[in-house]
């Protein structure tokens, strides 16, 4: 019988499956971080269990971390506390803890792909939402909450129902300023913010083929945003070579060996999928969300539509057809676990380079990882944000939800890279602009919402 990969990796993962209960699945990986993982060890103290699969799990420190110079001091009490007990029960349990200055350091979403943690086939479950960004190399991940967490902590599986599939096929060729965010938005713009509830998305069509893994982790990171439980593509020429010599990814005889499994994780011609949505892209302008939610979102040239919610419009103090390019700014945030990849920084600076901060803007640029940051010095990108105005920090999830000192204060606007516009997400009262790292960084140096491709040379 033909099947989908998302199928295929479902089925490999079953331990045990009885009619009219959820299915015994099986985690091969187990991302941990400081927010949702305090309750979880706690269980597995007040039960007197052991932690399953150890050797399966690795913590960092990213939501609460704050991400100034003098970071290790800046941290407030609250924040401070949650990290101190994440090394305190990773001590405990044995758990590899990739700790500020250890160089490994970062959002766990970045560096999972980035250490080689992340490969083709198999589950990766972590306490954040956003962790269908695994999916980008075939991998099937999603968050859980925090019993969930506990669960995975002392037996390695989970309970879960088997999720519908759909398909996303994208066509067309992405035009100038055109970037993976975009075409994310485009679809979460497209179906909505639950189009996609209760199915994991292949991402499929040339258009992918030829993205680069960073742009593809871009796409699965969102999936999330239009409902679905995850998000994946099909490993590819791309992947292989992304993952060739990274820390955690097996070496010699046992990397052909990879390769050539990772390569059977196709879906086969003729599978059936529950849903499917083509999206084509040939005319497609860069996107920028006016509201507060992801649906919400618009072409840089478009107008905010006449029918939009009074609700979303009194929040973001806009009107119904008014132009959205124009619109002034305060604050710009690129980083995240959607956009802040060396790419992402690289993009940005070619904005930035040799151009100024606009007056009244206040621009942070947040690497998503201690490595990240570094290649960033080790290419100069950190001189060319200096010298532009903005402010280059350490990483951390930062002003993606505001959960450190890193806020935009109540009333302002900020054009960001992050993958949620929320209300108070990244502030009470803060008014959240989602768009590419170029988009952005072309709202920074102009000081309002603009087309990206006036500045392009």
């Amino acid at each position: 019988m033909a099947r989908n990969i998302i199928q295929k990796i479902w089925d490999e993962h079953v331990v045990v499956s009885k009619e009219g209960f959820p299915d015994v699945f099986a985690i091969d990986l187990h991302l941990i971080h400081e927010v949702t993982s305090p309750q979880a060890f706690e269980m597995l103290r007040e039960k007197g269990l052991k932690f399953h699969a150890v050797g399966r799990a690795v913590a960092t420190v990213d939501h609460n971390v704050s991400t100034a110079v003098n970071r290790k001091v800046a941290t407030d009490a609250g924040s401070q506390k949650q990290i101190m007990m994440l090394r305190n029960n990773c001590t405990e349990f044995g758990v590899k803890l990739l700790d500020m200055d250890s160089g490994k350091q970062g959002i766990v979403h970045v560096i999972g792909p980035e250490l080689g943690l992340t490969q083709p086939g198999i589950t990766v479950v972590c306490g954040d939402s956003h962790t269908s960004t695994h999916g980008a190399f075939g991998a099937l991940a999603f968050g859980i909450g925090t019993t969930e967490v506990g669960h995975v902590m002392a037996t390695g599986c989970l309970l879960q129902e088997k999720p519908k599939t759909m398909r996303v096929n994208f066509v067309g060729n992405m035009g100038k300023g055109v970037t993976a965010k975009d075409l994310i938005l485009k679809l979460i713009a497209q179906i909505g913010v639950a189009g996609a509830r209760g199915h994991v998305i292949e991402y499929c069509g040339e258009v992918m083929s030829r993205l680069s893994m960073e742009e593809r982790m871009t796409i699965c990171n969102m999936s999330i945003e239009c409902g679905a439980r995850a998000g994946l593509i099909s490993p590819d020429e791309v992947t292989f070579e992304y993952l060739q010599g990274r820390e955690c990814v097996p070496k010699g005889k046992k990397w052909v060996e990879a390769i050539q499994y990772w390569s059977s994780l196709v879906s086969d011609k003729d599978a059936e999928y529950d849903s499917v949505v083509e999206m084509n892209i040939a005319e497609m302008a860069p996107m920028v969300t006016w509201g507060f939610n992801p649906e919400q979102g618009i072409e840089i040239t478009g107008e905010i539509p006449r029918d939009a919610d009074i609700q979303a419009l009194d929040y973001v103090r806009l009107k119904a057809g008014q132009r959205i390019e124009e619109v002034p700014v305060d604050y710009v945030f690129i980083g995240s676990c959607t956009n802040a990849r060396l790419s992402d920084l690289r993009e940005a600076a070619d904005i930035f380079r040799g151009r100024k901060v606009a007056n009244g803007v206040i621009v942070y640029v947040v690497p998503g990882s201690e490595e990240v940051r570094a290649a960033a010095i080790r290419e100069g990108l950190d001189k060319v944000f200096v010298d532009a105005g903005t402010d280059f920090r350490n990483p951390g999830c930062s002003m993606c939800l505001a959960m450190n000192e890193d806020k935009v204060p109540e009333g302002k606007r900020c054009a960001s890279t992050s993958n949620r516009n929320f209300v108070g997400r990244q502030g009470k009262g803060a008014i959240t602009h989602l768009m590419s790292p170029i988009m952005a960084a072309a709202a920074a140096v102009t000081g309002k919402i603009t087309d990206v491709r006036k500045l392009i040379k």
